[in-house]
C-alpha cells in the first residue's frame, strides 16, 4: 500500500497491498500526464476541441466502467430495493463537481494562468480543513505541517519549477495579475473544490452500499448534470468536433483515475488523495521536460524536497 496511506478495514495481504500501491502509482501517473497530454492535443496554439464534451464523455465512461463492473462482482445486487435516500445524496456530489469545473474555465478571466495554478494549491488547505471539520478527523501539529508543506510545494512548482530555455529568463516573464473578482472566484473554488470531495467521501463511507453501485449513483448524475451544462452552454463547435488519439487516451484515462479516486475515498481518505496530486508534479515535470524539452529549475527540486519531507512527516514519523 506504500507510504500514501492505510486502507480501512482489516491488515491488507501482500497483493492487496500491490494492488493498492499499483493504484496509487497509476492515479500518480494519470495525474502528472494531463497537462502534457492536453498540451500534445492543441493544433496552432489553441485547444481544438469543446472542454465541456470532454467532461461529459470522462462521466459517460466512468458510468459505463461502474456498470460493468457491478455485473461482473456484484451481479446479486441487480433487483435489489434501493431507497431513494441512497441515490439523491450523490446528485449533490456531481453538482459540485460539475460547479467546479465551470468555475476552472470562467474564473481564468479575471487572473492569468500561472495566478490561477499557484492559487489553486490553496485547495489542499481547504480540503484538509473541511476534511478534520466535518469528518471528525483531528490532526496533530505535525501532519499539518506536512499538509502546508505539500501547498509550499505545488506554489514552488507553479510558479516556476519549468523553465523554457528560449525565454530569456527575466523577471518580468511571468506577469502575475488577478482582479477582485478573481480573488472571490478562486476562494469559492477552493472551497467547493474541498467540500465536494469530502462530501463525496462521507457518502461512500456512511453508506452500507458496494462501491459499484455507488459509482453508478455518482456518474449518473455526473453524466446528466454535465450534459445539461454543455448544451446550456452553448458551446460553438460541434460534439465530437477537433477530437483526436490524444482526446481519447485523455478520456479513458481520466475516467479510470476517477475510478481509482473513488477506491480512496472509500478505503483511505482525502488526505491520501492530495498526497497522490502533490506527487504527480513528478511525472507531469518528466514529461514536459522529454516531450518539450523544459528545464527543471531550483524550485522545482524545492518542490520535490518538501513533498518528501510532507510524505516523512505524515506517514513516516510515529
Amino acid at each position: 500500500m506504500g507510504a500514501f496511506g492505510k486502507a480501512a478495514g482489516a491488515p491488507l495481504s501482500p497483493k492487496q497491498k500491490g494492488l493498492w500501491g499499483l493504484m496509487l502509482f497509476s492515479s500518480v501517473a494519470v495525474y502528472g500526464s494531463h497537462a502534457p497530454l492536453l498540451t500534445l492535443c492543441k493544433v496552432d496554439g489553441t485547444i481544438p476541441f469543446s472542454s465541456s464534451s470532454v467532461v461529459v464523455l470522462i462521466e459517460l465512461t466512468k458510468l459505463v466502467l461502474s456498470l460493468l463492473f457491478l455485473l461482473t462482482w456484484d451481479r446479486q445486487l441487480i433487483g435489489v430495493a434501493v431507497s431513494w435516500h441512497h441515490v439523491v445524496p450523490f446528485a449533490l456530489s456531481a453538482l459540485l463537481y460539475a460547479a467546479n469545473n465551470n468555475l476552472v474555465v470562467h474564473m481564468q478571466l479575471f487572473m492569468d494562468p500561472s495566478t490561477y495554478q499557484i492559487l489553486s494549491n490553496l485547495k489542499i488547505v481547504s480540503t484538509a480543513l473541511l476534511y478534520s471539520l466535518f469528518l471528525h478527523q483531528r490532526l496533530c501539529v505535525r501532519k499539518w505541517l506536512a499538509l502546508f508543506l505539500l501547498t509550499a510545494a505545488g506554489v514552488s512548482y507553479s510558479f516556476g519549477g519549468l523553465k523554457d530555455p528560449q525565454d530569456s529568463g527575466s523577471p518580468s516573464a511571468m506577469q502575475l495579475h488577478i482582479t477582485l473578482v478573481g480573488l472571490l472566484l478562486i476562494s469559492v473554488y477552493c472551497l467547493i473544490s474541498g467540500l465536494s470531495a469530502v462530501y463525496t467521501e462521507a457518502i461512500l463511507k456512511t453508506q452500507a452500499l458496494p462501491l459499484n453501485l455507488q459509482n453508478l449513483f455518482l456518474y449518473f448524475f455526473g453524466v446528466l448534470i454535465n450534459l445539461v451544462g454543455h448544451f446550456w452552454s452553448g458551446a460553438e463547435r460541434g460534439f465530437l468536433e477537433g477530437f483526436s488519439s490524444w482526446v481519447l487516451v485523455i478520456v479513458v484515462s481520466q475516467a479510470l483515475n476517477g475510478l481509482i479516486m473513488s477506491v480512496v475515498m472509500k478505503h483511505s481518505s482525502n488526505i491520501t488523495r492530495l498526497f497522490v496530486i502533490s506527487c504527480s508534479i513528478l511525472v507531469n515535470a518528466l514529461l514536459s521536460v522529454a516531450l518539450f524539452n523544459l528545464q527543471l529549475t531550483l524550485l522545482f527540486f524545492i518542490a520535490v524536497s518538501c513533498i518528501g519531507l510532507a510524505v516523512h512527516l505524515y506517514y513516516g514519523v510515529t
